[in-house]
Order: C-alpha cells, then sequence, then structure tokens
C-alpha cells in the first residue's frame, strides 16, 4: 500500500461515519457497506482527501475528478471531521493579504461586474431554485419561532420579524435592496401597507415579481425596478429600508460606500435593516481548506465575507447608529437543511431543468453548498446578523417619549405584543 493511501486510509477510519473508498483503478477500501462512498477518478483526489482539503475535495466533485454517494449529512459529517483545523484560521493572512484583498475587492464590483455575478448565481434557473425554496422563494435565512415550524412558516416568520423591528406603518414609503423573488416587498405591502420599492440586478427575478405584482393587483403602490442601488435618486428617500442578503455582494471595500449611500436615501427618523452573513473571523474574507474557493468558483463569483465588528464599523462610518443587532446563525444552519434536504428529495427533476454537461456541474456545486453552509454555520465558522440602524442621534431628550418623528422606541417590546403584522 502506497504512502499516501495509508494515510487516506487511517483518516477515513477516524472519520464520525463509515466510509468506502474506491480507487480509480477499481481497488475498494473500506467496509462493504458504508454511509458514504468516494469514488475516486484521478489520483489528485486521494492528495486532496489526505490533505482534508474539503473545499477542493468539492471541486474534485464538480469536475467529475470523484463521485460522492451518501446522504448530504453524513457526507459533511465526515467533511467536518477530515479538516485539519479551523478554516476561519486557515483563512488569516497578514497585511499583504489584506492589501490585496482590498485592492481585488475594489476591482471587483464596479456597476458592470456586479451585474454580471448577480446573474451568474440568481438567473440559473427559476424552475431549479423553485424545487427547494418555499412557495415565496425566500432565499435568505428563515427564522424559527418556535421549534416545529416547517420551512414556509419559519420564512414568514421571517419576513414578519423584519417588518416588526422597522415598524412599518401604512403608507410609508419602503425600499427593498436585493428584493429577490419579491418575498419581503409583498409581504410588507399586503401587512403593513406601504408603498414598496424593490430593486435587483437579476432580470429573472424582475420578470417574476413584476408579474406577481400585477397578479396581486398592487401596481399602484408595489414596484420592482432592475437597478444598481448606486443609482437609486436619493431626491425622494424613504421612511424604512431593508437590505437582505444584499451586503455580501458589496464588497469589503464599498460598504462605508453602501452604508453612506443607504443613509442618504433614509429619511430623518427612518429606520434601516441590514440583514446578511457574517464571518467567525474578524479577519477573514472566506473560509480556508478550499472552501471559500469553492463558493467564489461556483456559487457567488464576487461574493466577501466581513466581520460582525467590520460590518458595524462600516455602518457607523457611514452615518448610521446601530440600535438593536440580533445573531440568527443557528436559525440559517436550520434553513440551509431544509433547502438541502428538499433539493435531495428532488434530484431527478433538478437533473431534468439543469440539463447537459453545464447544468449537471452545477446541480453537483448546489448540492455541497447548501449542505457545505449549513454545517459551516452549525460549526459558527459564519453566521448571520441583522442590524437595525438609524441616522445618528440629534441630541434631543425625548427619544423615550416615542416622538412621531422617531420610529425607534428603544424598548424591545414593541416586537412582541402581538402575532402578525398589521393589515393594509
Amino acid at each position: 500500500m502506497s504512502p499516501l493511501l495509508s494515510v487516506v486510509e487511517r483518516k477515513l477510519q477516524a472519520l464520525p461515519v463509515t466510509v468506502q473508498l474506491v480507487l480509480p483503478d477499481g481497488t475498494v477500501v473500506g467496509p462493504p457497506d458504508p454511509q458514504v462512498r468516494f469514488v475516486t477518478h484521478d489520483k489528485t483526489a486521494l492528495a486532496h482527501l489526505a490533505e482534508g482539503a474539503v473545499g477542493v475535495l468539492g471541486q474534485d466533485y464538480v469536475e467529475g475528478r470523484i463521485d460522492i454517494e451518501g446522504s448530504m449529512r453524513n457526507v459533511m459529517a465526515a467533511a467536518s471531521a477530515m479538516l485539519p483545523g479551523s478554516p476561519v484560521d486557515a483563512a488569516r493572512g497578514g497585511w499583504l493579504t489584506e492589501l490585496v484583498r482590498k485592492v481585488m475587492s475594489v476591482w471587483r464590483h464596479s456597476v458592470e461586474r456586479d451585474a454580471r455575478q448577480i446573474e451568474f448565481h440568481y438567473d440559473l434557473s427559476d424552475d431549479f431554485y423553485a424545487l427547494w425554496l418555499d412557495p415565496r422563494r425566500v432565499y435568505s435565512c428563515a427564522y424559527y419561532r418556535t421549534a416545529d415550524m416547517n420551512l414556509a412558516q419559519a420564512q414568514e416568520a421571517k419576513l414578519d420579524h423584519i417588518c416588526r423591528k422597522l415598524r412599518l406603518q401604512p403608507g410609508e414609503r419602503f425600499l427593498d435592496v436585493g428584493a429577490g423573488w419579491g418575498g419581503l416587498l409583498l409581504w410588507a405591502a399586503e401587512h403593513y401597507g406601504v408603498d414598496a420599492t424593490g430593486i435587483t440586478l437579476s432580470r429573472n427575478q424582475h420578470a417574476h415579481v413584476t408579474k406577481l405584482i400585477q397578479d396581486k393587483g398592487l401596481s399602484g403602490r408595489v414596484r420592482m425596478e432592475l437597478l444598481d442601488y448606486r443609482k437609486l435618486d436619493e431626491a425622494a428617500p424613504f421612511d424604512k429600508i431593508a437590505s437582505v442578503g444584499m451586503f455580501e455582494h458589496v464588497g469589503r471595500a464599498q460598504l462605508e460606500s453602501y452604508f453612506a449611500k443607504l443613509r442618504r436615501l433614509l429619511k430623518p427618523g427612518g429606520l434601516i435593516m441590514n440583514h446578511g452573513i457574517t464571518a467567525a473571523g474578524v479577519y477573514n474574507a472566506e473560509l480556508g481548506n478550499g472552501m471559500g474557493e469553492f463558493i467564489e468558483k461556483y456559487i457567488f463569483p464576487g461574493g466577501e465575507l466581513t466581520h460582525i465588528s467590520v460590518v458595524m464599523e462600516a455602518m457607523t462610518n457611514g452615518g448610521l447608529e446601530e440600535v438593536d443587532v440580533e445573531n440568527l446563525r443557528p436559525h440559517y444552519a436550520r434553513t440551509l437543511w431544509a433547502w438541502s434536504d428538499a433539493l435531495e428529495a428532488r434530484l431527478p427533476e433538478a437533473a431534468q431543468i439543469l440539463s447537459g454537461e453545464q447544468g449537471a456541474r452545477s446541480l453537483r456545486a448546489y448540492r455541497l453548498y447548501l449542505a457545505g453552509c449549513a454545517m459551516a454555520f452549525e460549526h459558527g465558522w459564519i453566521a448571520l446578523h441583522q442590524i437595525l440602524g438609524q441616522p445618528p442621534a440629534g441630541g434631543r431628550s425625548d427619544e423615550l417619549d416615542n416622538p412621531a418623528d422617531l420610529a425607534y422606541p428603544w424598548r424591545r417590546d414593541y416586537m412582541y405584543r402581538s402575532e402578525g403584522g398589521q393589515k393594509a
């Protein structure tokens, strides 16, 4: 037995699930009835198994150099145990790495390049996303207000959680930055009576939401625009703003200018909710062990992770005061497992939708992406934070008296007074 194979075999034997390895020549190593099976077609995959470079192994899987058989939950149990250490620590670099990342962040996020990157992910196929998202196609962290909620219920709870934090009122002008398939935009309009504007860079999402608005008879006070946030008109500011799953695409070097732009779009006394994925490490723009490179190559080109402390610094420098911060990390782990389980249950349909060689590669990538992200949230390698912000304080003494021109009440009980939203 070669030294490399000996290392791989010892590593696999130590895993918490039973694993069988099939070598390129057909040799089988491991138990006859395993929970996970790795079928290698290229010797380089063996080296990646020995290293515990799970992100690189993911690339091997997408490119057909290795097949992985077994449930995604068992595969991720094996993957997390194979890692040589924390992927957060592995991704940490020195000052030169940070400088290069900053330069790259600026270069990667022009208006045109961001549009191409969003289209790469969100315009893959509406039918594909519909297989595993909830009926509203809410593609962000759900809020499991009770442990027995299903995905659809938890997504509606999340939409209402955001609306409650923003204290949306009938007739207010509401902006949803990166509105996706319109879940929050339409919920806010239908349940809270706001005049709602959403923006997206995805042509598929724009067409889908525009049709929903027409079908629901909301054309008079709801609109979806195919527009970059940098081009939003500041002449008519909004009462409330939500940015859900958006700032991850902005780029770390642009965060301060992003929040400054949103601040200029916000009326005095208004509120802004930023909901997005954050890094566990202060110095991490991605996860190590090849995991960040996998996401960049196959899922979110141009995406960058930022620690909550850096996000809050950027918000402050952008002219906003943070008044409420909540970490929803385990909620996103459960959301991602719900997505992963739903996709795994409908793999034949997904394969028909994502047909051809490129479609097969995309499906493999998404299987690993959903389950791998669930694992990352469970281990605390990444998190999800909601930050509620407002324009800076103006020196007044009546803030605790709930004056009509200020939105934030400085007491959290407003979130919990009753179930459901205000009907329009």
